[in-house]
């Protein structure tokens, strides 16, 4: 019985993060003048080239997934003898349609996704505390028994019903719920931690690129809506050292071509 709440809780975890069939999406790049389309370990690229600085532009896994947040993983080159400052904010991206940006889709800055992280990890402990709740309740009435039997005697049939309590087995249930229970806060408090550390570690901050230097990191946005067909298209705009890089990106189903 207590296993059964456990599974009910990781159920109802797991339908908040899953929904529906996933599809994959690929990027395309449209290269202007000084860029060019190259690919990275068999991933898309590219390349574009400034008088001061270079910017490299690659999604940041093989497939995005229709409808997800698109991530990609900016790196920027200081070709000059001084330093140069990239902030977060000076990348922007915009939905295009026939080539035009149309509207801005909201870059999402190092603090938004901690934010994001820090509500699901609430959210996440309430689901483990119903479920824990759910399993404690479930070994506290573990030991119970009722047993039905027939009694036959020249009298006649009789049925004998037999209540009675288990102190082991109610031990045994408790003792087994509480490690469940354990093994899901740290599992939960784990996974928390992995998260943030690898927000830390992968997305693009503000950063002061000293001479001959390259600093990147991921970006994250909103995801684009459809605008020719089944096709989307955005530019991802680099501000840096006074200079723009703007990389038209089209972004479809797998297996077009």
């Amino acid at each position: 019985m207590a296993r059964q709440y456990v599974r009910i809780g990781a159920a109802a975890a797991a339908a908040l993060m899953v929904g529906g069939c996933v599809t994959t999406e690929v990027a395309r790049f449209q290269p202007k003048a000084q860029q060019e389309a190259i690919y990275r370990d068999g991933q898309p690229a590219l390349v574009s080239k400034k008088a001061k600085t270079v910017a490299m532009v690659r999604p940041a896994s093989r497939g995005i997934r229709a409808g997800a947040r698109p991530i990609y993983v900016v790196g920027i080159y200081n070709a000059t003898g001084a330093p140069i400052t990239l902030r977060a904010e000076d990348i922007t991206v915009e939905q295009l349609i026939d080539g035009q940006p149309v509207q801005p889709l909201k870059v999402y800055s190092y603090e938004d996704l901690v934010r994001e992280e820090q509500t699901r990890q609430v959210v996440a402990a309430v689901l483990v505390g119903v479920a824990a709740g759910a399993n404690a309740a479930a070994a506290s009435r573990s030991g119970y028994y009722t047993n039905t039997s027939q009694v036959y005697s020249r009298y006649g049939t009789a049925t004998v019903v037999t209540n009675g309590y288990s102190p082991t087995a109610n031990a045994v249930a408790q003792a087994n719920a509480s490690y469940q229970n354990a093994q899901m806060v740290n599992s939960a408090v784990e996974r928390g931690q992995q998260n943030l550390a690898t927000l830390e570690r992968e997305v693009l901050k503000d950063n002061t690129m000293m001479p001959g230097e390259w600093y990147g990191g991921q970006v994250v946005f909103d995801p684009p809506q459809t605008s020719t067909g089944d096709q989307k298209a955005y530019r991802i705009t680099i501000s840096v050292g006074g200079e723009r890089h703007e990389v038209d990106v089209s972004q479809e189903a797998a297996g077009r071509a």
